[in-house]
């Protein structure tokens, strides 16, 4: 832990909703909700709009359509704008200092006693809102929320304190004052299995957690993972703001309490694993072709199990079919005390690949009022050449994006970063005049 609040971390808030309300001006101040738009999809991000009906990432999109309220936009992802933008934020973080760590496409470290800063408290907090100001303007309002501290840790909890919007500097000397008060959640590597667990001995904050002793805490959790959060509870964390982190593999794991043999209880813990690795890997922005299963049987043997795909994926339920199939090959008399599901041989994704399911005939986000609707078709084969949200133009209308699609018709919403809401249009979903199109510019 250093003796000056130097590390920076940076998370943008709800970053690929924000986007989508950014390049489609119909959308600001309503729910978006950017994922899988089929039966099987999975909630990549959830504006906060939409996270107040409980939506939020990694949530089935079938349970999303369920609690959001007519209206809300159901999008499939388009990682070009997402990646433009970000390219642009992280560019100026590079600006203030050459230790810049991405961590995903929407969150970064900075090393700031890399470049040249004045350290002193009041110093990184005029430089952090300076540069909370610079990427909304760079970004055509897209916000970001920063933490400071004196380590990774600190600052990432920092950045989560105030979102959306926030701002947070841990000064030193003061960083358990800020830990302890918050639920044990708040620290990396607790998930709801650990914390279940943690909350049974009546441990439900951080300042819980550090009145454990190492000891208490490895039998509980396993001797790696207890390490960790011993030294975490005490803000121990001297990792470094790294800048070559490509990542080899996503993976996920739990330690059980007590051995698991009931086949229910362990497929709906595979299912957890995989929407949190494929949760991960479609934020990072990336898919991968191995999926590997890990267990850690009741007599502490350890075993892995691999299979490697034709094609790369990020999709959770892909990740949990595959997995399932691992761990029927397995042994599991005795129980099981750890499951870890993972993801190796990344890859940038295809733009065609993210999030969309374009084998799916989608609804539109709003409903179209009947007089813009041309007469019924007859009936005929769905045309599934389009997916809601992906950016398109026509020779006379301009520019605008797929509102939803269906009985060979294509609904198009006219409009972009720079304009005002616009209208609202339904074409022949073979109309050779609407064509794909790039990313809309958002710069002034």
């Amino acid at each position: 832990m250093r003796r000056e609040p130097s590390i920076l971390h940076l998370d943008l808030d709800a970053f690929f909703a924000a986007v989508e309300q950014r390049d489609k001006p119909s959308l600001r101040g309503r729910p978006v909700v950017v994922g899988g738009t089929g039966g099987r999809g999975v909630v990549s991000t959830a504006s906060y709009e939409a996270r107040a009906f409980g939506a939020r990432s990694a949530m089935p999109t079938a349970e999303a359509r369920r609690l959001c309220p007519p209206g809300t936009a159901f999008l499939g992802g388009r990682f070009a704008a997402y990646r433009r933008t970000s390219e642009v934020v992280m560019a100026l973080l590079r600006e203030l200092s050459p230790l810049v760590e991405p961590v995903s496409i929407d969150e970064a470290y900075v090393d700031l006693a890399a470049g040249d800063h004045d350290l002193s408290v009041p110093g990184v907090t005029a430089l952090a809102a300076d540069l909370k100001a610079r990427i909304a303007v760079a970004t055509g309002g897209v916000t970001g929320s920063v933490g400071i501290g004196t380590s990774k840790a600190v600052a990432k909890i920092g950045s989560e304190l105030d979102k959306p919007d926030g701002l947070t500097v841990v000064p030193p000397g003061e960083e358990l004052a800020v830990l302890h008060p918050l639920p044990v959640r708040a620290l990396g590597g607790v998930g709801p299995a650990t914390a279940e667990r943690l909350a049974q001995i009546g441990v439900k904050t951080i300042g819980d957690l550090h009145r454990l002793s190492l000891v208490d805490l490895t039998s509980l959790v396993g001797q790696a993972h207890g390490a960790g959060l011993y030294r975490l509870a005490r803000a121990d964390d001297d990792r470094p703001v790294v800048t070559d982190r490509e990542a080899k593999s996503v993976s996920a794991e739990e330690t059980f309490a007590r051995d698991l043999t009931d086949p229910a209880r362990l497929a709906t813990e595979i299912e957890a694993l995989a929407i949190r690795v494929g949760s991960r890997l479609q934020r990072s922005g990336t898919s991968g072709r191995t999926v590997t299963l890990k267990v850690r049987r009741y007599d502490f043997s350890t075993l892995t199990r691999s299979q490697t795909l034709a094609h790369a994926v990020d999709d959770p339920r892909q990740i949990a079919e595959i997995a399932h199939r691992l761990l029927g090959a397995v042994d599991r008399s005795g129980g099981l005390r750890l499951l870890g599901v993972g993801v190796s041989g990344l890859s940038p994704y295809a733009q065609g690949d993210l999030f969309a399911e374009p084998t799916e005939v989608v609804e539109p986000v709003e409903v179209v009022e009947p007089a813009e609707l041309p007469a019924d078709p007859e009936p005929g084969p769905a045309v599934v050449a389009w997916y809601p949200g992906q950016d398109v133009v026509h020779p006379d209308l301009g520019s605008g994006w797929v509102w939803g699609s269906g009985l060979n018709r294509v609904t198009v919403r006219f409009e972009g970063p720079r304009t005002t809401p616009g209208p609202v249009r339904t074409l022949a979903a073979d109309d050779p005049d609407l064509q794909p199109a790039d990313p809309p510019d958002w710069t002034p």
